[in-house]
């Protein structure tokens, strides 16, 4: 019993330890990213502290709208660790998202990181699904004011519904919280994915798959 109750706290540690590790908390007042140094670590090696300026902790541009003409009519404006070094450890950032009349933030996924979404102007339909086997979607139409949240690793959208222009502030619960388009890893891969195994999954026509993997 006494070996059971020994092994059970072990395996309990184990994951209080990985969860730990999966965003830990700065050992130190900061640690700005050194984008000279060719060490490998997860994250960023730091720069010396006596080199540090005030310039490692502010980015400027989030007042300038992004160019949206595009096929999606959205530009995303990221502020994470590679546009702001004194994020580097801290486990946040932030983007500024412009979409045009109909304009969409494709169906996309953050692999590291909750989102946060407030609407500055417009109007938005905003949304996530849930994971296999459900696959639920949650979805509502936000006003100028309204926050959203998407849990950290699902698939979610955006779409401007609004007569005009529509703008949007979110906040990621990483530094570094990268960013999977769906369409793009699944049709624009490099090499492509096959498109027999392409067809089969999503029960198309092989030139169905042909045809999308050109446009990406």
């Amino acid at each position: 019993m006494a070996n059971h109750i020994i092994l059970l706290t072990l395996v309990a540690l184990s994951f209080g330890l990985l969860a730990f590790a999966f965003e830990p908390s700065p050992l130190q007042d900061f640690c700005v990213a050194d984008s000279t140094s060719s060490a490998r670590v997860n994250g960023q090696s730091c720069k010396n502290p006596a080199l540090v300026q005030a310039s490692d902790f502010s980015f400027s541009g989030l007042h300038r709208p992004g160019n949206t003409s595009n096929p999606n009519g959205s530009k995303v404006t990221p502020v994470s660790v590679a546009q702001l070094p004194g994020l580097n450890t801290l486990g946040i950032s932030m983007v500024r998202i412009d979409y045009a009349q109909w304009g969409i933030n494709p169906p996309h996924t953050h692999p590291r990181a909750t989102e946060i979404l407030t609407v500055l102007e417009g109007s938005l339909e905003v949304g996530f699904v849930t994971s296999n086997p459900d696959n639920s979607l949650i979805t509502k139409t936000l006003q100028k004011g309204d926050v959203f949240v998407f849990p950290v690793g699902l698939i979610h959208f955006q779409r401007n519904v609004g007569t005009g222009n529509a703008v949007a502030i979110a906040a990621l619960s990483s530094q570094n919280p990268g960013v999977i388009t769906i369409a793009n890893a699944v049709f624009g891969s490099k090499p492509d994915v096959s498109s027999d195994i392409l067809a089969k999954a999503f029960q198309v026509d092989k030139s169905v798959v042909d045809q999308l993997q050109t446009k990406f």
